[in-house]
């Protein structure tokens, strides 16, 4: 990975199995989600567990990896770039969204 100004490293468990497209180029593009957990103490002491959930799309050969080896609850580590894309619905209202576009997928479930 060469931009170290847009960075982004996660480790979670694939929420959905993920989702394989070929493009018109003939290119390979999955799509999933990602949860990641973190945990901390709330004011009376108590152990708190907050889930994200991460819009994550992989390309090319990390699409294949993704697709060939991914199933819902696995887990993985990725490195990518966070983009934001915007696009107008049926409705024609503004709809937005952040996702993180691996460039890299580690599978850590064991054998």
């Amino acid at each position: 990975m060469t931009n170290l100004t847009n960075s982004v490293r996660l480790i979670g468990h694939l929420g959905v199995d993920p989702k394989p497209l070929k493009l018109e180029s003939g290119n390979s593009k999955a799509s999933f989600t990602l949860a990641t957990n973190d945990y901390y103490r709330d004011k009376n002491g108590e152990k708190v567990e907050e889930t994200q959930w991460h819009n994550i799309v992989a390309y090319g050969k990390t699409a294949d990896v993704a697709e060939k080896f991914l199933k819902k609850g696995s887990q993985i580590a990725i490195a990518g770039k966070l983009t934001n894309r915007q696009w107008d619905g049926k409705d024609g209202a503004k709809h937005y969204i952040t996702e993180v576009i691996a460039s890299q997928i580690h599978l850590l479930d064991k054998k």
